[in-house]
């Protein structure tokens, strides 16, 4: 079943086509691969999908459903989740409360029950904090719940942000290059991390420069230059692609 469709998706800055009429699917259970060199339209293809940039053309359809024209927080209801590049937590908060932030988009408190506190949201509160410490556990970060976010090792905080990812209940998650700045026995981690995930019932779609990663992980990879698919399909079958060999090495041969 196909979870992610995306249909000639185009977006312009000025006169820069960052995307130009990008097409791909993403199948529900799998690990998915986008790759490109410096440049070539990953991030912005990730904030179109995510609902951070708009598309000037084309079709996003999340499990059956148009949403290219849905706020980012609409898409994130219906079960999209991403991570980003450069991480983005608040760091005066404890690791924690960071992934509350997350737990409660599955919640249905506003600000006036948070302020009244009636049986039912205190309820509500105590079963997204055991939901936010299991989603802690599962990264391996249940005993630094109590510290503040800006105290914890870097590769924790890249753990910390897919915990709290996680702990929104996504469907489908976006990992924007999620091992950089990682050493190699941290990206090691990250890939059973990845796996994981997906045994758990969710999708991954992952752009990452780490190519060890992406071809020890992904099932089926697509390759952007220049804001258009060059190639894709399986890891074996793009590492031998002519136009990814040229795009990446400036040849078409090995």
């Amino acid at each position: 079943m196909t979870i992610l469709a995306v249909r000639d998706v185009a977006r312009r800055f000025g006169g820069l086509a960052a995307l130009g009429g990008v097409t791909l699917d993403v199948r529900a259970g799998e690990i998915r691969g986008l790759i490109g060199p410096n440049g070539s339209g990953k991030s912005t293809f990730f904030n179109v999908v995510s609902g951070i940039l708009r598309p000037d053309a084309g079709t996003i359809l999340f499990d059956g459903t148009p949403i290219q024209d849905l706020a980012a927080d609409r898409r994130q209801h219906l079960g999209l989740g991403r991570t980003f590049q450069e991480i983005q937590l608040f760091y005066d908060m404890t690791v924690l409360e960071n992934v509350m932030v997350g737990a409660h988009r599955t919640g249905r408190a506003d600000i006036g029950a948070a302020l009244l506190r009636p049986p039912w949201q205190r309820a509500e509160e105590r079963r997204l904090r055991e939901a936010a410490r299991e989603c802690l556990d599962f990264v391996g970060l249940g005993a630094l719940q109590d510290e503040r976010a800006r105290t914890i090792a870097y590769g924790h905080q890249r753990l910390l942000e897919i915990a709290r990812a996680l702990a929104a209940g996504p469907r489908l998650l976006l990992l924007d290059e999620p091992a950089a700045g990682m050493n190699p026995a941290e990206t090691r981690a990250l890939m059973g991390q990845v796996e994981r995930i997906v045994a758990r019932g969710v999708t991954v779609f992952l752009v990452e420069h780490n190519m060890k990663m992406v071809m020890g992980l992904c099932e089926r990879i697509t390759v952007l230059h220049h804001g258009q698919v060059i190639a894709e399909g399986t890891p074996a079958a793009v590492q031998a692609a002519p136009a990814v060999l040229e795009a990446y090495l400036g040849r078409a041969g090995a």
